[in-house]
């Protein structure tokens, strides 16, 4: 199984590609989690895009908000794998090259997420550790979890 990483500026998606992204995303994150909420934000414009392909199709995605919008330190989020690919088990893949691009493109800044509490073990396992209690972010319980940055000495 070979992945196809694509790295994107919101600017530089066409809109065939766009379109792709924000339907995927409005089906798992609202429709599929039944959670009526504005899924595509502002932070949308301060954001590194990653589309994950195989075999040209779209199978996963994730997005870097640069750091100062939503944390202090960048802020991995909207983490997702289309339905018809999660036998394929790629989200660690998927979380392993968005922590790497995020290092790279923003390093000694560490990375902070809000993660769905049933996610916590499988983000720890990648390096997080919670900060803070759980709470509720649109009817999901979620935590706040951080990955140091990584020494470059």
């Amino acid at each position: 199984m070979s992945l196809e990483f694509r790295w994107h500026r919101l600017e530089s998606f066409s809109a065939l590609e766009l379109h792709k992204i924000i339907k995927a995303r409005e089906s798992i994150f609202v429709v599929e989690q039944n959670c009526p909420y504005q899924e595509t934000d502002d932070m949308d414009l301060h954001a590194w895009h990653l589309s994950v392909f195989l075999n040209d199709e779209l199978a996963a995605y994730a997005r870097v908000v640069d750091p100062g919008v939503k944390y202090s330190q960048p802020s991995i989020g909207r983490v997702m794998t289309l339905k018809n690919f999660r036998e394929l088990k790629i989200g660690r893949q998927l979380m392993i090259e968005t922590i790497r691009f995020t290092e790279i493109k923003f390093p000694g800044c560490g990375i902070k997420i809000g993660a769905q509490v049933y996610l916590q073990e499988f983000y720890e396992s990648l390096g997080f550790q919670s900060v803070g209690k759980p709470y509720d972010e649109d009817g999901i319980p979620h935590v706040d979890m951080v990955k140091e940055s990584v020494s470059t000495a």
